[in-house]
């Protein structure tokens, strides 16, 4: 396809969406009923998901198309302009967690700790556009993110006008993310115009983090800078401080963002790895992750409560998750034989045993090789492991894997997949394909498990002439 066409091609796509939008998007009016009407039962039901359909299909088929061969990074990047500015000004797609970004906003204004409550404490003045299951469970976001909240709300004092200000925050960190970027990519030897189109282009920006209005766009974007801080000046205190600053606020918006400080530390080694360069380097960054996150949390006047928060993630079972895809299956296996079984603490519980031994044994191999691609695949694993998955989580590694990756095409095949798993309104597909989901999932993972134990023995065999 020409780059020009994949261009206008996208942009149509991006239009297709922002009506979609308008027309059946996350609205603050939605049916919030716990069994809600389908939204292909609802007025205009069948062209909304056509245009969600053919807009997604649109924006994405332009993106993989020139995944490798895109013109100039100028060029990549006043394309993801042109697809973002339809839905600038268009109703949130794909989720409500604005709504939600609102009302803990206006708890947090109001003197209310929103680790401790939920948003139905105040009672949020908004708090009919929130799904029931989130209206009573505390806050999962870090204290700079609850104080950017609480700051939008007290600035604009309406629901639109919130929502407008974190579309803002949103758009900032791609930005961020855009202008960062290249530090990394330059780093790895990878074009920065590919690095750019994979990382920005796809629709999981557009729909999910600008449309969407979620906060891992801001997230991601302090991240990436917090890296490129890092590797720009690897050895000198200063910039070191100022990098594990803004890997700090990122863990502040997100805790996420804290799987990638210890590599981050080894990235800030000049020459060789030994304990004592680590220590004298890499100490730096640690510790100003860490006084950040501790001082945005103290000047916030909060606690560590979001800490406990993030448990809550689980209350939702989706088979996007591989750990709650296996729990899920084991659950219908046994069905036949007048078995109940709720397998998925088990499995989710081993999913996250995995995690923590991968994330150790990826940062030992990142020892004598590429810390910023070792931090991309922890990224990877870290998602894929989670109880939860929504399809916004993927651009954590994508950002990264863009900048570090040589094979593109596994975690591109995943990044389309992940565009089309949420309607418009927010109704996620895995609600209506557990059954055929959660196996299919199940046998994806023993297949990956397996062909990733082959290559580690491979890899630890000698070669042969």
């Amino acid at each position: 396809m020409p780059h020009h066409l994949a261009r206008w091609i996208g942009l149509a796509g991006s239009t297709l969406l922002a009506v979609a939008a308008f027309l059946g998007g996350a609205l603050p009016d939605g049916d919030l009923r716990p069994t809600p009407v389908s939204i292909w039962q609802g007025p205009n039901g069948p062209l909304i998901i056509g245009l969600w359909l053919v807009g997604t299909a649109a924006m994405a088929g332009a993106w993989w198309a020139l995944r490798d061969r895109v013109p100039s990074a100028r060029w990549a990047l006043v394309t993801v302009g042109l697809w973002l500015a339809p839905l600038l000004f268009a109703p949130p797609l794909g989720s409500r967690d604005a709504y939600a970004y609102a009302c803990q906003g206006a708890s947090y204004s109001a003197g209310v700790n929103p680790y401790e409550q939920g948003v139905s404490a105040l009672p949020c003045p908004w708090l009919d556009t929130i799904s029931y299951i989130w209206r009573d469970t505390p806050a999962p976001y870090g204290p700079l993110f609850v104080v950017l909240s609480g700051a939008v709300v007290a600035a604009t004092g309406s629901l639109f006008g919130s929502i407008a200000l974190f579309r803002l925050i949103a758009v900032a960190g791609v930005a961020l993310t855009a202008v960062c970027l290249p530090v990394l990519a330059r780093r790895c030897g990878v074009p920065v115009p590919r690095t750019l189109w994979l990382a920005l282009g796809s629709p999981l920006v557009a729909v999910h983090l600008v449309s969407g209005v979620h906060n891992d766009a801001l997230m991601v974007g302090l991240l990436v800078a917090g890296l490129a801080v890092v590797v720009s000046r690897p050895g000198r205190p200063g910039p070191l401080l100022a990098g594990g600053a803004l890997l700090g606020l990122a863990a502040s918006v997100k805790i996420t963002a804290l799987v990638v400080v210890p590599f981050a530390a080894l990235a800030a080694i000049v020459g060789a790895y030994s304990v004592r360069a680590l220590l004298r380097h890499g100490g730096w960054v640690v510790a100003a992750t860490i006084a950040t996150v501790a001082g945005t949390t103290l000047a916030a006047g909060l606690d560590f409560g979001w800490i406990s928060g993030l448990a809550r993630g689980g209350d939702v079972v989706a088979w996007t998750s591989p750990s709650t895809a296996v729990g899920q299956t084991v659950g219908y296996l046994v069905l036949p034989f007048g078995l109940h079984v709720d397998a998925l603490p088990v499995t989710r519980g081993i999913g996250m045993a995995v995690l923590a031994v991968l994330l150790v044994w990826l940062w030992w191999r990142a020892r004598t090789r590429d810390p910023l691609w070792h931090a991309a695949l922890a990224l990877t694993a870290t998602v894929a492991l989670a109880p939860l998955f929504h399809p916004w989580y993927w651009f954590w590694p994508l950002a990264l894997l863009a900048a570090t990756a040589r094979r593109t095409g596994w975690f591109c095949v995943v990044t389309v997949v992940a565009s089309f798993l949420v309607l418009a309104d927010g109704t996620g597909l895995a609600r209506y394909t557990k059954v055929p989901g959660a196996p299919l999932m199940t046998l994806l993972t023993i297949w990956v498990a397996v062909r990733l134990v082959r290559s580690a023995r491979a890899a630890r065999e000698p070669a042969t002439d």
